[in-house]
């Protein structure tokens, strides 16, 4: 029962940190998928971004302020369902694969994580589809075709299908799989192996620290699947012919034709995202979960 009453909790108390969260933190992801989605260097194309700070000055002096906020309303629409998957559902998995241990393991975390990231990554697919449509695009802001217009034209075009809104979900399903379960893993087991603080303010930068770490790390070990979602998911470099189709084909042709660290564009974007966010989120749930846990236990 106390797992109904955190997630409840957890939902209700989140929405307006959700919002204000993905509208901070926004431009970050529109930057990542920008240096994602593009291909080696062209010395012709003035508008290759050569990192982060050239591709917000770039978009700021061709497309406008408002141009990194491409893309915000799919995020904003799916966050809070999304992060309520992901505790519930990681919770339920973590009772499934304690396997009768009288307390979770390591590996119980980590599987239950990795279900977790599929669950919810299965929920957003089609939300993300729409985003990098809409990030992806170089138009000026006031040009911007807007979220239920690109959705309807996807739609019409491809359906629902693996081509249309659901295109890319096995490369959403490896980064968000492969993220949670070390997000989770890693933040649970080392928490449990470090010993706690009595002190409540050392004891809650213990737990912001870890919260960091494990943000920074799924999102190092993760990203070449983010890539490939992004190249799916993007624009293809030739119109009207698919090069990037499944998760492990367009991994290999990043690394064949860019090599290694193209499969490490955004990353950095990424985890200055992903790494504070991370931990906050993580932190902000298990104060909320022990909380509720003790109230209702």
């Amino acid at each position: 029962m106390f797992y109904s009453a955190t997630q409840k909790s957890y939902c209700k108390g989140k929405s307006p940190k959700s919002f204000v969260e993905v509208c901070i933190m926004h431009p970050l992801d529109l930057v990542k998928t920008r240096l994602q989605i593009q291909a080696t260097k062209n010395v012709n194309d003035p508008l290759y971004y050569n990192g982060i700070f050239d591709c917000f000055r770039k978009m700021y002096k061709n497309e406008g302020l408002t141009s990194f906020w491409k893309g915000i309303i799919p995020p904003i629409l799916a966050e809070t369902p999304k992060r309520a998957v992901k505790f519930f559902t990681f919770e339920q998995y973590k009772q499934f694969f304690m396997f009768g241990s009288p307390s979770p393991t390591p590996l119980t975390f980590s599987l239950a994580g990795l279900g977790a990231g599929i669950t919810e990554a299965i929920l957003v697919n089609p939300f993300e589809v729409v985003k990098v449509t809409l990030q992806a695009n170089r138009a000026h802001a006031k040009e911007l075709p807007s979220t239920w217009v690109v959705t309807k034209q996807i739609v019409a075009e491809n359906g629902f299908g693996f081509r249309g809104l659901n295109k890319g979900v096995t490369a959403t399903i490896g980064r968000n799989g492969v993220f949670n379960m070390i997000y989770f893993g890693f933040y649970h087991s080392v928490k449990g192996f470090l010993p706690e603080l009595k002190d409540p303010v050392k004891e809650f930068l213990r737990k912001v620290g870890i919260g960091f770490v494990s943000g920074t790390l799924a999102s190092c070990i993760n990203i070449p699947f983010d890539v490939a979602k992004s190249r799916i998911q993007g624009p293809q470099p030739v119109p009207g012919v698919i090069k990037y189709k499944s998760t492990i084909g367009s991994i290999i042709i990043v690394y064949k034709e860019e090599g290694f660290r193209a499969l490490y564009k955004g990353l950095l974007p990424k985890v200055l995202r992903l790494g504070p966010g991370g931990a906050i989120m993580l932190v902000v749930y298990d104060y909320m979960h022990n909380f509720l846990t003790t109230k209702f236990a």
